[in-house]
């Protein structure tokens, strides 16, 4: 009886073994595509994770006496990191007013701020760190691109 069965579905494919030879090959392809894409989305999201909780820590002790508690800021004085237009436009600023500090005019979520923000003296993990946890804090859904201390480094002063 189940040499039947099988003899049945045997036949069910077309009797040209280059069709089921494509087929495997195909489904080989896209499973070994899928194990690879996800191996490093999950490798990031861990590596992401962990800056992010280091990031939160260097905020609490750098960035939260200005920027506040949820990245609000101080409108006209310190501008909101909370859903900012500005850290999603200029990623490289960013981590530049960190790194060596900021003055002069920028524009958040169209308002105007003309201050000063002294460099807070961390090292390029640190900045690294903090810039992933605020793009990915408080409604700033960043790409999932992890900020590196490569990228960091790579940025130098004006």
């Amino acid at each position: 009886m189940l040499l039947l069965k099988e003899k049945e579905f045997i036949n069910w494919f077309p009797k040209n073994n280059l069709f089921l030879s494509i087929i495997m090959k195909l489904f080989l392809l896209v499973y070994v595509a899928i194990i690879a894409l996800g191996s490093s989305f999950l490798f990031q999201d861990k590596e992401l994770q962990k800056s992010i909780e280091r990031g939160n820590e260097i905020y609490a002790d750098f960035c939260i006496t200005c920027h506040l508690d949820k990245g609000e800021g101080v409108k006209n004085v310190f501008p909101p990191l909370a859903k900012s237009d500005y850290l999603k436009k200029n990623r490289e600023e960013s981590i530049r007013g960190i790194k060596y500090g900021q003055k002069g005019e920028l524009t958040v979520n169209g308002v105007t701020y003309n201050g000063v923000m002294t460099p807070m003296g961390l090292e390029d993990e640190e900045i690294a760190d903090v810039m992933n946890y605020i793009l990915n804090s408080w409604g700033n859904n960043s790409s999932k691109e992890i900020v590196t201390p490569d990228e960091v480094a790579a940025i130098t002063a004006k």
